[in-house]
């Protein structure tokens, strides 16, 4: 490597540096591309960084909103690494600085981290949090967990009242008790482009892989492979492959496709794998797919549907069906023509019928039939044993039923 080869790597490096990974020590770990696309032209921005364990890696978006008044609000904030920071001040440039940013959720720790960094790079910022915050195994006050003193508010339980609440809505979701801590999220509605910005509650699975996750296609290739002894080659088909396995890993955990190889076969296979480096977890490849299990990608899929995540579905909302679907009609109410949620695809076309429908598995209303679930009930298999277990041990509470 040339001198001026070494210092553009170099540059590069410094550039999607995120030092403070072992907070939350998740793929890809100190190194964190960004990448920024404008949804309504010199409105709204969507800023994607990738998650993820074992390669199983998913986007987690912020999204920027101008505010007429001029400047920005920036909700569910992302890894604050120089390149991610430029990004933003490219916007700051043209629109204003950054007034507000808002922690949307109680429980997303992969939300909450971001939001003490990111507010110190615009220190005249005033954050906004969801109320009923909480930190395990102690209660901690928020500074002490890296939010900025003095500037750090709980939203108003009245939108109105908020000093964005001329240009946006917004509804609490929750506290839902689950034991150890709470579950919530506040749903914003941008009056002036007709957008919804959600945290965790929806998403959608998108047949090919979201674009940030093409800007380093290894773990695409990686979860292509059928064995260990693979070596897929860097292909659209096989990056859509191994996007449809992380897709069904993400959103399962354990899909029904999915068999896990014992440690003995595991370890064996990997003693003969052709690759050995660490990129490549030493040649360990613990997974066998079922013949057939693109099938469960297309029921996940399903011509972009819009969804409530299986585990939300499994381990939370059914602990409060009615208020939960009070919530959903706030939130229908407002004439919203798309939805950016912080995970998988965004933005998706949707409107309050798609969004009453996503929640008919809590049963149904008045304005939407219940329907038969799509979604396969084998690939909710682990996501039930794990709540028979934290329902029988205490942990968490039993699920309601809608009165």
């Amino acid at each position: 490597m040339d001198q001026v080869t070494a210092h553009k790597a170099g540059q590069k490096s410094r550039d999607f540096s995120w030092p403070f990974w072992p907070l939350l020590p998740l793929y890809p770990y100190g190194q964190r591309r960004t990448l920024r696309r404008e949804v309504v032209k010199n409105t709204l921005w969507t800023f994607d960084q990738i998650q993820g364990i074992f390669y199983v890696v998913v986007p987690i978006r912020m999204t920027v909103v101008k505010l007429e008044s001029g400047g920005l609000l920036v909700y569910a904030p992302v890894a604050p690494t120089p390149e991610c920071i430029r990004l933003v001040q490219d916007l700051v440039a043209q629109h204003g600085d950054v007034k507000y940013i808002i922690l949307p959720t109680v429980t997303g720790l992969e939300h909450k981290v971001f939001v003490g960094p990111f507010a110190r790079r615009f220190p005249q910022a005033e954050v906004f949090v969801v109320p009923n915050q909480w930190s395990y195994p102690v209660q901690l006050p928020l500074s002490w967990l890296g939010f900025p003193r003095g500037r750090t508010h709980i939203l108003p339980a009245d939108s109105a009242e908020a000093p964005f609440g001329d240009e946006f809505d917004y509804t609490l979701l929750g506290p839902i008790h689950l034991g150890l801590g709470p579950f919530g999220e506040a749903a914003f509605y941008h009056r002036r482009s007709g957008s919804l910005l959600v945290t965790d509650t929806l998403v959608s699975v998108p047949d090919d892989p979201p674009e940030v996750l093409e800007l380093d296609p290894y773990p695409l290739l990686f979860h292509a492979k059928d064995t260990a002894f693979d070596q897929p080659e860097d292909t659209p088909p096989m990056r859509r492959k191994g996007w449809h396995r992380i897709a069904l890993f993400a959103v399962y955990f354990r899909p029904s496709a999915l068999d896990v190889v014992t440690l003995g076969k595991t370890l064996k296979h990997a003693l003969k794998a052709p690759d050995h480096s660490r990129q490549a977890y030493f040649g360990l490849y613990p997974f066998a797919w079922k013949a057939g299990w693109e099938t469960s990608f297309q029921r996940l899929h399903s011509a972009g549907r819009l969804w409530v995540a299986p585990v939300l579905q499994t381990l939370i909302l059914n602990r409060a069906p009615q208020a939960t679907l009070a919530w959903v009609e706030r939130v229908a109410q407002w004439p919203f023509e798309r939805i950016i949620p912080c995970h998988l695809d965004a933005p998706l076309a949707a409107d309050a019928h798609g969004l009453r429908q996503a929640f008919a598995f809590l049963g149904a209303t008045d304005t939407v039939d219940a329907v038969t679930p799509v979604l396969p009930e084998a690939d909710f298999d682990l996501l039930r044993e794990l709540e028979a277990n934290l329902t029988r041990r205490g942990i968490t509470p039993p699920a309601q039923t809608r009165l």
